[in-house]
C-alpha cells in the first residue's frame, strides 16, 4: 500500500538529496525560524518540514495543487488528522519493542516475532481504517480520497479476519505439518509446509468420522539429543520460507506506517504554522501557481512570515504588481524594510512550490526552476580571502547551477568594493542573467547600477523604493518609484550618535559636560 498524500504517483522521499544551495537558502531566508514555527520541538516534524520546503522547488504545478487541496482538507479537519498522526506514531513506537527477533538467523525466532508483530499491526490497521473512514465524507481532496479508498478496499473485515486466522495457524501450537521425500542417501528432500485442516469449519461428525491417512509414527526418546537436533533442523527448513514471508509482510506493513507518518507530518507541521499566524491576525492564502516563464507575479499584503514568528506584533505588508517583470530593483532608505521584503518574496516562492499557503491575502506567481540567493556576508574570519573575493566566488557557484526561469535574490551584493566598480560588475551580471531568462530581485545601495537600468526604461523592469517620511521615520512599505542617490544614512547617524550623546548628558557621572554641543 502507498499513502500518496504528497505525490499523485509515488511516496514522499524523506532521504532524497538536498539542494546544492540549501545552506545559503536557510541562512538568507531565515528558514530555521520557519521550520521551528512548523515543528516546535519535534525533531521529526522539523526534518520533514525542511526536506519538503527545500526540495519543493522541483514540484510541478499538478503536485502543488494536489498538496494544496490536501492541506485545505487538513485545515478543515485538524482533529481527524492529528488523531490519525497520533495513531501512526503510537503504532511505530510499539513496533520498536517487537522487531528484535525478525532479524534473527533462527527461523523459529523470526517466525514468532514476525507473527506477533503482524498480529499487532493488523489490529492497528483495523483501527486506522475505522478512524479514517468515520470522517471520510468530510474530505474532498484527491489525496485523502485515494487513501481512504485504499483503506476501505484493501483492508476490509474479511481480509483482516483471514490474516488473523492465518497468523493463528502460523504459531503451530499443534505442531508442524509438512511433507517430504527421500532424497540422495535417504536424506529428506523437497520439504513442504502443509496447512492443517481448519477444524472450525468442519462439522462434528466430519471430524469424528473423517478418513485417517495411513502412516507410521515415530517417537523420539527423551534423551536423544542428536535426534532432537535433527528434527529441529528439519523443522527449521520447513518453516524457513514462511518465516521469511511473514517477516517481509511485517516489514511491508511497517513501511506503510512509516511513510504515512512522514506524509501526515508535513500537513501537521503546516497546520501548526497556520494556527500561529492566524492567532496573530496575519492573513494567509493559497497561491495560484502558473507555468514557468509566464512572468506572473503579483500579490496583496505579502509579509515576511519568519519576521512575524519572531515578533509579537503584526508585520507591515506590501502590495506589488510585478506581472511581466524580469527585473525588480529595490532601493531606498536604510532599515526601511527592503531586506524583509526580499525575504518575503523568497519565502512565498518556496512555500508555494512546496504546496503550502503563503503569508499574503492574494498571491499569484509562476513556478521557478531554481531559487538562488546572493546576500552580503561578513568578512572571512580565516582571512583566506577578502569580502569581495568571497562574493565573486559565491556568484561563480550560482552561475554554474543557473538555468532558464530561475529566480535570483540579490541583497546588497558587490558593495564591498567602490561604487563605480560594484555598479559595473552588478550591471554585467544582471544583464547576462536577464538574457538567459532568469528573474532577478536586487536590493541595492549602488545608485549608478540602479540609475543605469532605470534610464534604459526597460518594460520588463520594476523599481521599488522603501518609503521615508519627511521626519525621517520609516513606514517599512515599498512603492513604485525611481531610485534616489541617497539612502538617508544621516538618519542612522542621528539615531545612533545623537541618542547616545543625549544619554551620556543625562548621566550625572558622565565624562561629557552637560553643556557640550
Amino acid at each position: 500500500m502507498k499513502a500518496l498524500l504528497m505525490h499523485q504517483d509515488r511516496d514522499f522521499d524523506l532521504n532524497q538529496p538536498s539542494l546544492w544551495n540549501d545552506g545559503d537558502l536557510t541562512q538568507d531566508l531565515d528558514l530555521e525560524t520557519l521550520f521551528r514555527g512548523m515543528a516546535g520541538d519535534d525533531k521529526f516534524l522539523f526534518e520533514v518540514s525542511r526536506k519538503a520546503l527545500l526540495c519543493g522547488i522541483n514540484n510541478d504545478i499538478d503536485t502543488i495543487l494536489y498538496r494544496q487541496d490536501a492541506l485545505k482538507d487538513c485545515l478543515q479537519n485538524q482533529t481527524v488528522i492529528r488523531d490519525l498522526y497520533a495513531l501512526v506514531i503510537e503504532t511505530i513506537d510499539q513496533t520498536r519493542k517487537q522487531t528484535w527477533g525478525i532479524t534473527s538467523h533462527y527461523p523459529s525466532s523470526m517466525l514468532y516475532s514476525a507473527t506477533d508483530l503482524l498480529a499487532m499491526l493488523v489490529v492497528r490497521l483495523r483501527k486506522l481504517r475505522d478512524t479514517a473512514l468515520a470522517s471520510a465524507e468530510r474530505f474532498n481532496s484527491e489525496a485523502f480520497r485515494k487513501l481512504f479508498a485504499t483503506l476501505r478496499t484493501e483492508l476490509d473485515d474479511e481480509y483482516l479476519t483471514t490474516i488473523e486466522d492465518d497468523l493463528t495457524i502460523s504459531k503451530f501450537r499443534s505442531g508442524v505439518l509438512m511433507s517430504a521425500q527421500l532424497g540422495e542417501c535417504n536424506e529428506s528432500a523437497d520439504l513442504v509446509l502443509r496447512k492443517p485442516a481448519d477444524r472450525k469449519k468442519q462439522k462434528w461428525f466430519e471430524r469424528l468420522f473423517r478418513k485417517r491417512l495411513p502412516g507410521y509414527t515415530f517417537h523420539l526418546a527423551e534423551r536423544d539429543e542428536a535426534g532432537a537436533r535433527i528434527f529441529g533442523e528439519i523443522r527449521h527448513r520447513a518453516i524457513g520460507r514462511v518465516a521469511v514471508a511473514l517477516a517481509q509482510s511485517a516489514d511491508h506493513v511497517l513501511s506503510f506506517f512509516h511513510m504515512l507518518r512522514a506524509e501526515l507530518a508535513f500537513y501537521v507541521a503546516c497546520s501548526n504554522l497556520h494556527a500561529k499566524l492566524v492567532s496573530k491576525g496575519e492573513p494567509t492564502c493559497f497561491p495560484v501557481p502558473t507555468p514557468a516563464g509566464e512572468r506572473r507575479h503579483h500579490f496583496r499584503n505579502l509579509y515576511d512570515v519568519c519576521l512575524s514568528l519572531r515578533l509579537d506584533g503584526r508585520i507591515v505588508s506590501n502590495t506589488i504588481d510585478g506581472d511581466g517583470k524580469n527585473l525588480v530593483v529595490i532601493t531606498g532608505a536604510n532599515q526601511g524594510g527592503k531586506s524583509s521584503f526580499l525575504r518575503s518574496v523568497g519565502l512565498a516562492q518556496l512555500m508555494m512550490q512546496s504546496g503550502m499557503f503563503v503569508g499574503a491575502q492574494v498571491f499569484e506567481g509562476d513556478v521557478c526552476s531554481a531559487l538562488l540567493t546572493h546576500y552580503k556576508r561578513e568578512e572571512d574570519p580565516t582571512m583566506q580571502s577578502g569580502k569581495f573575493d568571497e562574493e565573486l566566488s559565491r556568484m561563480n557557484r550560482i552561475v554554474e547551477h543557473i538555468c532558464p526561469n530561475a529566480t535570483v535574490l540579490f541583497n546588497e551584493s558587490f558593495a564591498a568594493t567602490n561604487e563605480r566598480e560594484g555598479s559595473e560588475i552588478a550591471r554585467q551580471i544582471v544583464t547576462a542573467l536577464l538574457e538567459k531568462r532568469v528573474r532577478v530581485f536586487y536590493v541595492t545601495h549602488l545608485y549608478e547600477f540602479a540609475r543605469g537600468f532605470f534610464a534604459r526604461k526597460r518594460e520588463d523592469a520594476l523599481f521599488l523604493r522603501a518609503e521615508r517620511q519627511s521626519d525621517g521615520s520609516r513606514t517599512f512599505q515599498l512603492s513604485v518609484a525611481e531610485p534616489l542617490e541617497t539612502s538617508y544614512g544621516e538618519d542612522l547617524y542621528r539615531e545612533v550618535f545623537e541618542e547616545s550623546e543625549q544619554n551620556l548628558i543625562q548621566q550625572p557621572n558622565s565624562i561629557i559636560p552637560a553643556t557640550a554641543d
